[in-house]
């Protein structure tokens, strides 16, 4: 099978790295790519946002699947644009895609779906900010309706913060604060049939202790072991399916992979948002505990035969992924920056860990970073005491000038996952 992902993100690495161990890939190509997926797939010039363009060059590459990673794409309908040259698509259609493009959208959906969420107001104007902000009280939580990558969304006790933010957006969607530990949970589906994959949690804060400002993710971990057990399958039945059918009821079925950012509250499962695609930091640790071959579930999604699709098969280790972020990110981030460490790891720590590249480019002979985010390291290990371990050794061998780091990613989980055990014994 013939495979061209759309995007130059870890996200894209990590999706073109599962496929390239795929016996099935016979040839892989990625537009634009990045540095590290040079390493595992052709890769091509593209504008991602011109759909024409990018089914173009799926019908000339004779691409028998073109996955599409990142949200910007799918919100403009480039899955649309592929699906029309009649290239099987793995990725939402634009209007479906709404889903995460429109917060407002997706509290529509949520609403006629009865799917359980914070309860919310759509603001225009500043007085409705006002109003919405004193009728929920701190802390305050303000999302910009539109696509944001990752920093749309603002969580503060400070009300001025919360109107500054809010007076920046042409609409925001101002929502009750909601306790609890988060979790990320993926769906891939056809539009009738829906397969959860495997839960993940992430850090959204900059710094070590959930403090900083919001990110797009410093890194993530999987499995739960804090988890209930039962919550996979409870997510499935009232929040991935309902929505998959009101999407389907109202003549957008959904096609592709369906991400529910969820809070584990006082008061049961409630949504935070929904996106349109994979997530990352998330991503990277999924799919280094899938053992089902990728390429043969995205095809079946595109074709809509999931339901003929055998049970996934999942690894029993624990996954851990650091995200290794440039000088002043998630502000105005330094860029062009050397980093050097990537061949150390490579030959120290593989299998077992490995670089996944965000923002980064190829700078003559040198690979430089390019972006705010510029790799992520994940590791597996039998549980998450020794995937951390794996993780955070790859980490301490690269090097990138004024980088910066959580060193805190899945710490509490690990700790609390021996103590459990201990008692156990």
């Amino acid at each position: 099978m013939k495979v061209l992902v759309i995007g130059s993100g870890a996200r894209e690495h990590a999706l073109c790295r599962s496929l390239s161990l795929d016996p099935d890939v016979t040839a892989l190509h990625c537009a634009p790519g990045n540095a590290g997926i040079a390493e595992v797939a052709e890769l091509h010039p593209v504008d991602a946002l011109d759909g024409a363009a990018v089914a173009e060059l799926a019908a000339g590459l004779g691409a028998e699947l073109v996955v599409v990673g990142p949200e910007a794409p799918l919100v403009a309908g480039v899955a649309d644009a592929v699906r029309a040259a009649g290239i099987p698509v793995f990725g939402p259609s634009g209007e479906a895609a709404q889903l995460e493009g429109s917060k407002a959208f997706a509290k529509d959906i949520m609403a006629a779906a009865g799917v359980p969420t914070a309860r919310s107001y759509v603001c225009t104007t500043a007085e409705e900010v006002a109003e919405a902000l004193d009728a929920f009280g701190a802390p305050y939580v303000v999302k910009d309706d539109g696509l944001a990558a990752g920093k749309g969304v603002v969580v503060t006790e400070d009300l001025d913060e919360a109107k500054a933010h809010a007076a920046g957006c042409d609409r925001v969607v101002i929502e009750e604060f909601l306790d609890g530990p988060e979790v990320s949970l993926f769906a891939i589906t056809d539009g009738e049939s829906v397969v959860p994959l495997q839960p993940a949690q992430d850090f959204k804060r900059a710094l070590d202790g959930d403090e900083g400002p919001n990110t797009g993710g410093m890194g993530a971990y999987s499995p739960l072991p804090w988890a209930d057990p039962k919550l996979v399958e409870e997510v499935l039945e009232t929040v991935l399916r309902p929505t998959v059918n009101e999407l389907r009821r109202r003549g957008t079925p959904f096609s592709g992979l369906l991400y529910a950012g969820l809070a584990i509250t006082g008061r049961g499962v409630r949504v935070i948002e929904f996106n349109a695609r994979f997530g990352d930091p998330e991503t990277q640790v999924v799919l280094a505990r899938l053992k089902t071959p990728l390429a043969g579930v995205l095809l079946a999604a595109a074709n809509g035969t999931l339901a003929d699709l055998a049970p996934l098969r999942w690894s029993e280790d624990a996954a851990v992924t650091v995200v290794v972020a440039s000088h002043n990110y998630p502000g105005a981030p330094r860029t062009g920056d050397p980093i050097t460490g990537l061949a150390e790891v490579a030959a120290e720590d593989a299998p077992h860990a490995y670089v996944l590249h965000a923002g980064t480019k190829q700078d003559g002979g040198a690979v430089v970073s390019a972006g705010g985010r510029v790799l992520s390291v994940t590791a597996t290990g039998t549980d998450l005491t020794e995937a951390r371990e794996r993780a955070y050794r790859a980490v301490d061998r690269i090097r990138l000038d004024g980088s910066q780091h959580r060193t805190d990613i899945a710490a509490k989980a690990a700790r609390e996952a021996q103590a459990a055990q201990a008692a156990r014994a």
